[in-house]
């Protein structure tokens, strides 16, 4: 298989997997650490290499590395794996999955940015999630008739703080989840909700249907959730650990545990919360986000040009949520036919943002 953001959470699970089923690693792709990449290439011995920074090509040692977004490109071309796993962090991930799905591979998909951004203009059939939600999604479904997909959050780091503390918070008090240790753009995403208005509309692209919430589920235990048409309700249990939907997504023999089953005696009450958009204005963009799922490329620029502003400490968090609403709803009536329409929606919206 070709590897994309080796070195990141997924990427180190993706290669634990590999590691566990003795299965064959091509390429890697990497970011910034290079220390760690040169580990995962001594061990694995892919053919290519790729890494962001062309002016750090001398550091790996290798026969074939590549450098930035081209590079990446260059080494899908050049691989004949039929399986891509995209790791890759932001919206630099969607022109690898672009090319990947040019060349016919099979896609495990990680960078929600190419669903959220251009879901409309990729083959869904040939892509597989990882991400917790949207497997226990696929896991739960087994072909039954669907009343309504249902994704859980954990409410962020501000879950618990009233409104207007949240609009006063810096950047270093949203990086406090209260659940577990994440990057930082997810970490913030988490606590204003883009994140989980990402995956509303990956989960609507990904089984092609608009009927999809979400609920606050404090202990990240229940993943996901769906109605069926005869009434019932089913819940997908797991433990916190990626390893699971990857092992899926990479086809490995399910006949031993690839995690400790919950321990259900031991996880305390479960319990369900709205997610409200006080605490949370931008799920007020929840349902036009469903209403045009192509708008998922304004909202994805927005989020992130807002974001740099909130990194630098220019404005606190309600500025950065208010300037992604404003954004939001300056280009309400968009809808971009084609992916270069796409891409110049993309710019325009940022360059809208940056003026705010």
């Amino acid at each position: 298989m070709v590897l994309l953001g080796s070195t990141g959470s997924i990427g180190v699970n993706t290669l634990e997997i590999c590691r566990r089923f003795h299965l064959p690693v091509e390429a890697l792709v990497a970011g910034n650490n290079l220390e760690l990449l040169q580990e995962q290439i001594d061990e694995f011995q892919p053919e290519l290499v790729a890494i962001a920074d062309p002016a750090r090509i001398e550091e790996v040692r290798h026969p074939r590395v590549y450098g930035g977004q081209e590079g990446i490109l260059r080494l899908l071309e050049e691989s004949a794996s039929p399986k891509v796993v995209n790791a890759l962090v932001g919206t630099a991930g969607l022109r690898p999955t672009l090319k990947a799905q040019e060349l016919g591979r099979e896609l495990a998909l990680a960078n929600k940015e190419s669903l959220v951004i251009a879901g409309a203009f990729l083959d869904r059939s040939r892509i597989f999630p990882i991400d917790s939600e949207h497997f226990g999604l696929w896991y739960l479904q087994n072909s039954r008739s669907v009343r309504r997909l249902l994704l859980t959050a954990s409410g962020g780091a501000f879950r618990d703080w009233e409104p207007e503390a949240i609009r006063r918070a810096a950047f270093a008090d949203a990086l406090k989840h209260p659940n577990w240790s994440m990057g930082d753009k997810i970490t913030i995403d988490s606590a204003s909700m883009a994140n989980k208005l990402f995956e509303l509309l990956e989960a609507r692209w990904l089984f092609d249907n608009s009927a999809v919430d979400a609920l606050i589920e404090r202990r990240s235990i229940v993943h996901a959730l769906v109605e069926f048409a005869d009434g019932s309700t089913t819940a997908h249990l797991a433990g916190v650990d990626m390893k699971l939907p990857i092992a899926y997504a990479l086809e490995c023999p399910m006949k031993e545990p690839i995690l400790e089953p919950v321990d259900l005696l031991g996880i305390g009450p479960i319990a369900f919360e709205a997610i409200d958009t006080e605490r949370y204005p931008l799920w007020q963009l929840k349902e036009p986000l469903l209403a045009q799922p192509k708008l998922g490329v304004v909202l994805n620029a927005a989020n992130e040009a807002a974001m740099e502003g909130f990194r630098r400490g220019d404005y606190p968090f309600g500025v950065m949520v208010d300037r992604i609403v404003d954004t939001f709803h300056c280009f309400e009536e968009e809808e971009p036919k084609t992916l270069e329409e796409v891409f110049a929606l993309d710019r325009k919206v940022r360059e809208y943002c940056y003026g705010l």
